[in-house]
């Protein structure tokens, strides 16, 4: 069964429980990832006892903020359409992701999954080689592309074809205005280094963290139509699901993108039986890609 008759098999009732939107589950969530941010950022700062080993884990917890910002262009994580306007502008702030640019992104990919010539995330294609490989989880081909989406969107020179032409003016001010806050930021290290060592250096050490998660996504996945079968779910435990928003249901999300990230389990139970691309841990998920790396 692919997805296409899978949802048509859901009921209008399953359909409507599946879809409901709500605010609170997603406050709740997102109180207790900033407070982790807060917390670690603050013992940081502060010089505590090991503050350099709680590095990565900083950049861990900021860096997955990409999940909310990938949940908030679907409009899902909250019911009312502001939050999930702002909380996403703000996550893609702290991340170099430009929200609104990554919203037309992120839909095209999602209309064209895994298809070599329109699915815009191929762009940058899966690592083939051991080479490729330590590029990707380097996270240095993300930096180059965010820096260089930010710079031509600024100028009013972003022409892709995802983007429709309607689109440039607020992506040329949003661009803008990142900018802007950037500089600010840059500013204040004249007085202080605290931005150093509680967001910029964390957010090196945890981009190689998302970009193994990213890889199980779809990595070596069939270009085929059926989401079941061009997206892979990933099994894995609590820690990883909150601090993903529930995203490594990833075949799930993409089947039926208008459910909430709450409801996520709740479809998966529904779907399970139809997956055909799972894998038991992001471990197991990056040794499966290594074995098909060559030298």
């Amino acid at each position: 069964m692919d997805h296409t008759v899978f949802l048509a098999s859901l009921s209008d009732e399953e359909k409507s429980r599946l879809t409901e939107k709500s605010d609170g589950p997603a406050i709740i969530h997102l109180f207790l990832h900033v407070a982790l941010i807060i917390g670690c950022g603050g013992w940081i700062a502060a010089g505590g006892p090991g503050w350099q080993l709680l590095l990565p884990v900083q950049g861990v917890l900021i860096t997955f903020l990409f999940t909310l910002e990938h949940e908030a262009t679907h409009q899902t994580p909250f019911r009312t359409p502001w939050l999930n306007e702002g909380v996403g502008r703000v996550a893609g702030l702290l991340i170099f992701l430009p929200f609104q640019w990554f919203r037309y992104f992120h839909l095209a990919h999602h209309r064209y999954t895994n298809d070599p010539e329109r699915d815009p995330e191929l762009s940058n294609p899966k690592p083939e080689t051991w080479a490729q490989f330590a590029k990707y989880i380097s996270g240095i081909s993300y930096w180059r592309g965010v820096s260089s989406a930010i710079l031509r969107n600024a100028v009013g020179r972003s022409r892709e074809g995802f983007i429709p032409a309607s689109a440039h003016g607020k992506l040329n001010r949003e661009a803008r205005w990142m900018m802007m806050v950037y500089a600010l930021a840059a500013l204040s290290l004249f007085f202080s280094e605290v931005l150093i060592w509680i967001w910029l250096v964390p957010l090196l050490l945890g981009q190689p963290f998302l970009r193994i998660y990213l890889l199980a996504e779809h990595g070596r996945c069939p270009p085929v139509a059926n989401m079941f079968e061009n997206t892979r779910t990933t099994f894995t435990n609590r820690v990883v699901r909150f601090l993903a928003w529930n995203m490594p249901y990833h075949a799930e999300h993409h089947a039926y993108p208008q459910v909430p990230f709450h409801k996520l389990p709740a479809l998966h139970a529904k779907s399970l039986p139809y997956l055909k691309e799972t894998t038991g841990g992001y471990v197991q998920a990056t040794k499966d890609h290594a074995k098909t790396l060559r030298g």
